[in-house]
């Protein structure tokens, strides 16, 4: 009886906690939603107050506020129009103490992250940390630049070795080229690799069992 239980546990926790996850997200996009409605009832004539209250009731309003916000502002800051606001935007918040530096930050990662044009979680590879002849998969983020580039000397790598269960937080690492063994699976493959603690194989595994036992950089 035990297996079953365990075995019945195992099918429906990951869809409690991804039914968890998404309804706490819901909560927050709402809460926002209702602070929202609630400034906008201070400032709108009285006779306005009864509809802006039965925005309240709609189920799922702000998320299709939010969805429809971020649709309508990527198709304006795709024309040259968008792009000098967006550039007047930047200027603005980058002259603001304190918010310059947790603004310019944020947008950095996040043009990283999800630009179409950068190489960031592009490619996962394998590399020996914390010690010799210990492996581990990281992902490729780019190349040192600057100053550090030229203290590096040789090629090196701009690595992000993530923990598990939870990836985003983790370390980052800069290696030469020479020591980085890049991976044919994908960058999702890794990802699941990783999080599962090894459990879920990435396809090919047993083609890939020797890898890291021959030819090790010295």
């Amino acid at each position: 009886m035990k297996k079953y239980i365990v075995t019945g546990l195992l099918v429906w926790l990951p869809l409690a906690i991804t039914i968890w996850v998404l309804l706490w997200v819901l909560g927050i996009i709402n809460g926002v939603f209702a602070s929202m409605l609630t400034a906008l009832q201070a400032v709108a004539p009285a006779s306005l107050h009864e509809s802006i209250d039965g925005l309240r009731h709609i189920p799922g309003l702000g998320l299709v506020i939010l969805v429809g916000g971020m649709l309508l502002t990527g198709v304006f800051v795709a024309n040259i129009f968008g792009q000098w606001w967006l550039r007047q935007w930047d200027r603005l918040l980058s002259n603001i103490p304190i918010v310059k530096s947790i603004y310019s930050s944020v947008k950095q990662v996040s043009d990283t992250l999800f630009s179409s044009s950068g190489n960031a979680f592009r490619e996962a590879v394998l590399v020996q940390y914390p010690h010799q002849g210990s492996w581990t998969i990281a992902f490729v983020t780019g190349k040192p630049g600057g100053e550090v580039a030229e203290a590096l000397g040789d090629e090196h790598v701009s690595l992000y070795v993530p923990t598990t269960p939870n990836p985003t937080s983790g370390f980052f690492l800069m290696m030469p080229r020479s020591q980085v063994r890049p991976l044919k699976m994908s960058v999702d493959a890794a990802l699941k690799h990783i999080i599962s603690m090894g459990v879920v194989a990435p396809e090919g595994e047993s083609a890939g069992d020797e890898g890291p036992a021959r030819n090790q950089p010295g």
